[in-house]
């Protein structure tokens, strides 16, 4: 299991006529200016491109990937063949609107062949409405049995994760890991790393938050000076 230790993910959004060629360029800033780990997402681009990318990635770096809309079987597949770190998918737990929930049985076939690599799964996360009734500590505490990390996350991309959810997935999951995956910025780090032991970053590294942006090595400077 990797350890995190107020870790900073670099997200990787696959965007630009040539998202591998822009990838590896992203992933060189990112490591000069000092984050510990990038992830590598079909946000904008396909699941060929982030094979592609593990393919010709070289970094000290921890690798994760995520195949959407939560392709767990892809994912470690991929991620053990290309000797990846980590996955993050998009729901580990919970139950949420058009019958949405993760196919428990068929995931731990592949997480129990797979357990070399760590697995960050979120619980309500953005996108996912979850039907009525359902108790967040139960969700979260199924979660845990389920991966490596969970992840909290507000409305979208690029919107921010309310601080007052941050602080009831930490009371909930006491010392279990816990990741920030949305819009954690230079205004709101300070306060919301408090409370949380990494986090994923992507728009704040793009120019006016525009993920189909290249990434700004002055915004990611700034970003990881201030913590």
């Amino acid at each position: 299991m990797m350890k995190l230790k107020k870790s900073i993910i670099g997200m990787i959004h696959l965007s630009g006529n040539n998202p591998v060629e822009r990838a590896l360029e992203e992933i060189k800033i990112y490591e000069e200016e000092g984050l510990h780990g990038i992830i590598i997402e079909n946000y904008h681009g396909t699941t060929d491109d982030i094979i592609e990318t593990l393919q010709c990635v070289d970094t000290k770096m921890k690798v994760g990937i995520n195949i959407l809309p939560n392709n767990y079987d892809e994912a470690l597949l991929n991620a053990s063949f290309y000797k990846a770190d980590f996955i993050q998918l998009d729901h580990i737990s919970g139950t949420y609107r058009k019958n949405t929930t993760l196919d428990k049985e068929d995931y731990l076939k592949y997480r129990n062949k797979y357990k070399d690599i760590s697995v960050f799964g979120g619980v309500w996360p953005k996108y996912y409405e979850p039907i009525a009734g359902s108790s967040l500590e139960d969700d979260l505490n199924n979660g845990k049995l389920l991966c490596d990390a969970i992840v909290v996350t507000g409305k979208g991309t690029g919107k921010s994760t309310p601080l007052d959810k941050i602080i009831k997935f930490r009371e909930v999951l006491k010392d279990f890991p816990l990741i920030i995956g949305a819009c954690l910025n230079i205004d709101n780090v300070s306060e919301q790393m408090k409370y949380a032991d990494g986090a994923i970053v992507g728009s704040a590294f793009k120019p006016n938050g525009d993920t189909t942006k290249f990434v700004d090595s002055r915004l990611v400077n700034k970003f990881m000076k201030s913590i």
